[in-house]
């Protein structure tokens, strides 16, 4: 081990109680060193992310602390819903921190930041990708920020008419490879507006249009896991980016909560 990898070694096992409490950059942070070479440890020892080390140290401490955890073990080891479920959770855990790895603090809070001081924001999704696109336009508004939703590239393109210089585009589109959502970024740039980009963490068409692009990690070899994992990293990042929104300021916090108490009344039978 080099002496950076030593000190990361040394401080799990004397903190292990700790570690479930720790992220990767609050492990680097606490450290001194950088969020990549923790990352990098993990992998040399052979595991494929940090959450899936933190999860393995978890493990090893129940084992340790409970007389009950060998029976425990035994029985997760016999029924493979248990593994399944553990085994997606992990997965899940390391795309949500791979995708947190390639979208810097800074990335984050640029595109918080510009949602938050836009006029407008057009939201725009395709498909699978609309799913994403309709729920977070519905938290947009909750916090009392202009949303355009639309699934139709024509109805869209007609409502950027009304687009100006202070408005957003954000385009959510797994693979970024639609000719059609790469015209209306080229038309929205047109009309000088900032245009945001949501897609895999691959080099695709999309992304070259962006004046922001947040990024999606989440791969794994079986193609009915792969979907899952990137939808869940995915909401784990536009969760963070509504938080940073929440926070922004009281009057966002209590236009929240006016309109959650004026919704409410018609949920209820």
């Amino acid at each position: 081990m080099s002496a950076i990898e030593r000190r990361i070694a040394d401080f799990i096992l004397e903190n292990a109680q700790l570690l479930r409490d720790y992220s990767s950059q609050q492990l680097a942070d606490a450290l001194g060193i950088s969020q990549s070479s923790v990352v990098k440890f993990c992998q040399k020892l052979g595991f494929k992310g940090y959450p899936d080390l933190k999860y393995s140290v978890g493990e090893a401490i129940a084992r340790a602390g409970s007389d009950d955890a060998p029976v425990a073990t035994a029985a997760a080891g016999s029924d493979p819903r248990i593994a399944l479920a553990s085994d997606l959770w992990r997965r899940k855990s390391e795309a949500e921190e791979e995708t947190r790895l390639i979208n810097p603090p800074d990335a984050i809070d640029a595109v918080a930041a510009t949602i938050g001081r836009a006029g407008k924001v057009f939201i725009i999704g395709l498909g699978e990708d609309d799913i994403h696109a309709r729920a977070f336009a519905l938290k947009l508004s909750l916090l009392g920020i202009l949303t355009v939703h639309n699934f139709d590239t024509a109805h869209m393109t007609a409502s950027m008419s009304a687009a100006g210089k202070d408005d957003v585009l954000l385009v959510f589109s797994e693979h970024g490879k639609q000719p059609a959502l790469c015209q209306i970024c080229r038309y929205f740039r047109e009309q000088k507006g900032k245009v945001i980009t949501v897609t895999r963490h691959t080099s695709n068409s999309l992304r070259a249009h962006a004046d922001i692009a947040l990024l999606v990690s989440a791969h794994d070899e079986r193609p009915y896991i792969e979907p899952l994992l990137y939808h869940s990293a995915l909401q784990h990042l536009l969760d963070g980016v509504f938080v940073l929104l929440c926070e922004e300021g009281q009057d966002r916090h209590a236009q929240l909560l006016a309109n959650l108490d004026r919704i409410q009344p018609m949920l209820e039978p």
